[in-house]
């Protein structure tokens, strides 16, 4: 059974940090992109970051570019991301996802506008940034 669990969202103020967590099983993770995604009621879902499988090449929103970091842990199928200097804009649900590579394109050359090809999905974890 595949499962994606997400953690470590909650309530920040604007300039603080937090690190969620996805914890990955049913499939296999260091075959997979990855991604990060966010969505705000009433909004389109946003691709925030992707990471290759290797986990060496990344590829961010403009509007997280400097601030947040995408890694995956291999060892323990777990993806993570970092957010720094975090701002009331960023509040959303934010939700880890993969698919599988692409013909021809690395995971980072995928479109972050473009999530369709994404299969597995987490419940999504809240984030909040008070200014």
């Amino acid at each position: 059974q595949v499962q994606l669990v997400e953690s470590g969202g909650g309530s920040v103020q604007a300039g603080g940090s937090l690190r969620l967590s996805c914890a990955v099983s049913g499939f296999s993770f260091s075959s997979y992109c990855m991604g990060w995604f966010r969505q705000v009621p009433g909004k389109e879902r946003e691709g925030v970051a992707y990471i290759s499988i290797g986990g060496s090449n990344f590829k961010y929103a403009d509007s997280v570019l400097g601030r947040f970091t995408i890694s995956r842990d291999i060892t323990k199928n777990t993806l993570i991301i970092q957010m720094n200097s975090l701002k009331p804009e960023d509040t959303a649900m934010y939700f880890c996802a993969a698919r599988r590579p692409p013909p021809l394109i690395s995971c980072v050359g995928l479109s972050l506008a473009d999530s369709r090809g994404f299969v597995y999905w987490g419940q999504g974890t809240q984030v909040t940034v008070s200014s």
